[in-house]
């Protein structure tokens, strides 16, 4: 997805887009995985500015995605919705890495650059979208995983192994035995 930097004048420039997952590199990479499944396409409702020296991109992305319970191994589908703000300089031949410290703004973090006559969104639309997909992912907060003996969903009804509370904090040692 990209924008033509001419196309942004006095106004802003605003642009609404349905793009295929297969569209984002590292998406469809993390769906050919198997860590997710992406079940709709990526909508992105982007407007540009420019301001000063800068093009200030700001928009929503959103998809549906499928993901594996991390406690009950339940698959589950969730919507994904993100909001980002990306200010995108012009590059120039001067723009290599200095090696003073500077202290960082918080414009400087979320800042890009780009070159030519086009700024292409494709990589900060992924990043939006992997930032959104949960490390543990839950079907729900309340969710009881599955029973640590004989592997039944607990969310589905009770097992009959016996509940003992014990802490497994010391439980490599409950058979040592001291000699005098």
């Amino acid at each position: 997805m990209k924008i033509r930097v001419d196309h942004i004048q006095d106004k802003p420039f605003s642009l609404r887009a349905e793009e295929p997952v297969t569209a984002f590199p590292v998406l469809s990479a993390m769906q050919d995985n198997g860590e997710c499944a992406f079940t709709a396409p990526v909508l992105a409702d982007i407007t540009a500015a420019r301001e000063f020296d800068h093009v200030r991109v700001s928009g929503r992305v959103g998809t549906r995605i499928e993901l594996t319970c991390s406690r009950c191994l339940a698959t589950y589908e969730t919507p994904l919705d993100s909001s980002f703000t990306i200010y995108f300089r012009k590059s120039t031949s001067h723009d290599e890495v200095e090696e003073e410290e500077t202290e960082l703004e918080e414009q400087d973090l979320i800042s890009a650059t780009y070159s030519g006559d086009e700024i292409d969104l494709t990589h900060e639309i992924e990043e939006q979208v992997v930032m959104e997909i949960p490390l543990k992912p839950l079907c729900n907060e309340e969710c009881k995983g599955l029973c640590p003996v004989c592997g039944t969903d607990l969310n589905q009804g009770a097992c009959s192994c016996p509940r003992e509370q014990t802490s497994l904090k010391f439980s490599a040692l409950k058979d040592f035995k001291v000699s005098r």
